[in-house]
């Protein structure tokens, strides 16, 4: 079999009314008028002589065109290798840029999406779902936690926590980062909303400093919350051990990072508890079994990061969270950017492989491949060209 065509669609859906910023960044009033004005995305399909197409994403936050242009760029590298061969190939597309100092960025982010494509291939090729090529379903039911709550005002955030329950959902994460006080008042209300036995997890989205860190970290261990995801800065690896050692509550980290190479730093002196890679930023499912080596050598777990994606890479990650045996909860998005105006590209674009969710459990489809079915009028319509 041989690769006979590559292409990348850039996706963007304007969000039509102004958002105020639904996570923690900094200069959020002006930020958010670049960072959250659109949802964005980049698709990759590439075809082979045997009329297998596969499908991949990079994940996007900014310029998507970009994205799409380094994935044009390297076509010819492609054009007429073996699918099959993902770790050449991977190795071929790193060397490209290797020596320049592309460990991270815009070019790991095009490579994420080649590499996807190529496992759908490879799982189309031999009429199996891609979990089984990554050791098979060490997970036949998925625990799933809701999303996120964003911020939103306090009656809004506890509508949102109440409707997750309503779905069947036993765990939810909440979005902190707004400044001390209100992150508590609003992780109590949560909490007390709720009741005991739902699981919560926070994530601050790297909006702390160490110290603001330790401080509302010492406070959430009052609401029995499983993890405390980015607290700090992605490379505050000192900030990162030093609350790993001063809380009870689980560290987590690792969706800004990349390669392996700087999810190795954020293990070893960041001393985190929980790694996240996202498939489509970190290089794709070759670099993803990587990685989870690595966390395994170290005993920490690996959790799959879906974020504000397409419904590809959701998809991609609940075949890893299937295939690894300490993926113990899978990140289900429920929530978009604009509480007014849904995502297309994670609603409409392709139908997710789950046969069923009860009881906050998914159970994963066996279709082959990462089993997409691309609605491409919804390509389409949304393409920047």
């Amino acid at each position: 079999m041989k690769i006979t065509n590559v292409e990348a669609f850039s996706l963007v859906v304007p969000i039509e009314n102004p958002i105020k910023a639904p996570i923690s960044i900094p200069y959020a009033d002006e930020l958010e008028k670049v960072v959250f004005k659109e949802y964005r995305t980049v698709l990759v399909k590439i075809e082979t002589d045997e009329g297998i197409t596969g499908w991949g994403e990079c994940m996007v936050r900014l310029a998507p065109t970009a994205t799409r242009d380094i994935v044009e760029y390297v076509k010819p590298l492609l054009m007429g290798k073996d699918p099959m061969n993902t770790e050449y190939i991977w190795e071929l597309l790193f060397g490209t840029m290797m020596n320049r100092g592309h460990y991270q960025g815009f070019y790991i982010e095009a490579l994420s999406g080649i590499d996807i494509a190529l496992w759908d291939i490879k799982g189309k090729a031999l009429n199996l779902p891609v979990y089984r090529l990554l050791g098979g379903c060490a997970n036949s039911k998925i625990w799933a936690y809701a999303s996120s709550i964003r911020f939103r005002g306090m009656e809004t955030m506890l509508a949102t926590a109440q409707k997750f329950v309503e779905q069947g959902f036993s765990a939810m994460k909440i979005k902190i980062g707004q400044g001390y006080k209100t992150d508590i008042m609003a992780v109590a209300a949560v909490r007390e909303h709720v009741g005991k036995d739902i699981t919560l997890m926070v994530d601050v989205n790297c909006g702390y400093d160490t110290k603001t860190a330790l401080m509302v970290g010492k406070e959430l261990e009052k609401y029995h919350i499983r993890w405390f995801e980015e607290p700090v800065a992605p490379d505050n690896y000192e900030g990162y051990r030093r609350l790993s050692e001063s809380l009870d509550i689980p560290i987590a980290g690792g969706e800004a990072h990349f390669l392996r190479y700087g999810i190795k730093d954020l293990i070893v002196k960041g001393k985190v508890d929980i790694i996240q890679p996202n498939a489509c930023r970190t290089g794709g499912v070759t670099e993803c079994l990587k990685i989870h080596g690595l966390a395994s050598a170290y005993n920490v777990s690996y959790l799959v990061h879906t974020g504000s994606s397409s419904a590809v890479c959701m998809a991609v990650s609940l075949h890893l969270a299937a295939a690894f045996t300490d993926c113990f909860i899978f990140e289900y998005m429920q929530s978009d950017w604009s509480k007014d105006q849904r995502n297309p590209l994670r609603w409409d674009l392709t139908t997710l492989p789950i046969k069923s969710f009860e009881k906050g459990y998914i159970e994963l489809d066996d279709k082959p491949g990462f089993g997409l079915e691309i609605n491409e009028e919804v390509i389409n319509k949304n393409r920047v060209r």
